[in-house]
């Protein structure tokens, strides 16, 4: 059985370092496909929340949840997990 850290791999093998590669300076978008400059929402794994610069967000952990900060632009600049 292979070793799951909460907060270091998700369920799918991936990591936050993983996604941040994927995802460090695109915009997110609602539709559309993924591109130079943008990622689709569709994309993302289904436990994830996108959280702007000024937004408030809950403190609960969730190992498993992917949390994608972008900044007053919409664009990604950190990835965590939890």
């Amino acid at each position: 059985m292979p070793l799951v850290v909460p907060g270091i791999n998700s369920a799918d093998g991936s990591t936050s370092e993983s996604w941040m590669q994927k995802l460090a300076g695109k915009k997110i978008t609602e539709s559309g496909s993924t591109d130079d400059t943008n990622f689709a929402k569709k994309d993302l794994p289904q436990n994830h929340r996108v959280v702007g610069e000024d937004s408030m967000m809950t403190m609960d952990m969730n190992p498993d949840r992917l949390n994608i900060h972008t900044d007053k632009d919409g664009v990604v600049k950190k990835v965590t997990q939890g």
